[in-house]
């Protein structure tokens, strides 16, 4: 099966809900890059640039509104929801983030890759018809920082305020700029992270 539909990130805690979704859309014909938590999601979206994200709300450190801030802030890279909640707050926050689609859970994949089409659809639609903007001019220490909280809050089961307090230290113990130990913090996780496995 030729992966020519398009590149898509699946974000999900649940590794059978992860498997069960990235088969499912690789039979579709969709290049899927999955992850099990939300650092990981930024680096591989960072590193992969997909076309659409697919992301779980809940997650252990940061959640599926971080990451899909983080992508609509730094990567201009849409996405959609797909979760076990449905009150208010949740859809609130869905709307106000912009996602271009949220899905409550349970779905099987035959109601999940027809919304996936669909967005890649919207998608291409709207890259004719809107014009190109100049990406603000913002340096990658701007956005590292929320980065390295994520990895430090996933690593040790942190809070996002212990997270913080932890990443100051470590930059006033080596005397840096908060925004120079995040990126030292980050690449060293990207190093990990693409290193062969033994």
């Amino acid at each position: 099966m030729s992966k020519d539909k398009g590149k898509i990130l699946v974000v999900d805690d649940d590794r059978l809900v992860l498997a069960t979704l990235t088969y499912g859309l690789a039979q579709a014909g969709f290049e899927v890059i999955d992850a099990d938590n939300g650092d990981d999601a930024i680096l591989l979206a960072r590193e992969h640039r997909p076309e659409l994200a697919l992301l779980d709300i809940r997650m252990e450190g940061l959640s599926g509104f971080d990451v899909a801030a983080y992508l609509r802030e730094y990567l201009h890279i849409p996405f959609m929801f797909l979760s076990a909640f449905a009150d208010e707050a949740t859809v609130a926050k869905v709307k106000e983030l912009g996602a271009v689609a949220y899905l409550v859970k349970p779905l099987d994949i035959h109601q999940i890759v027809p919304a996936v089409e669909a967005a890649f659809a919207n998608r291409k639609q709207t890259q004719v018809a809107a014009p190109v903007l100049p990406e603000p001019a913002k340096t990658v220490l701007d956005e590292l920082a929320p980065v390295a909280v994520g990895v430090l809050m996933h690593r040790y089961s942190l809070s996002r305020e212990d997270a913080l307090a932890r990443l100051q230290k470590l930059a006033a113990a080596e005397g840096r700029e908060l925004e120079l130990q995040a990126r030292m913090l980050v690449e060293a996780v990207e190093m990990l992270a693409l290193a062969p496995k033994l």
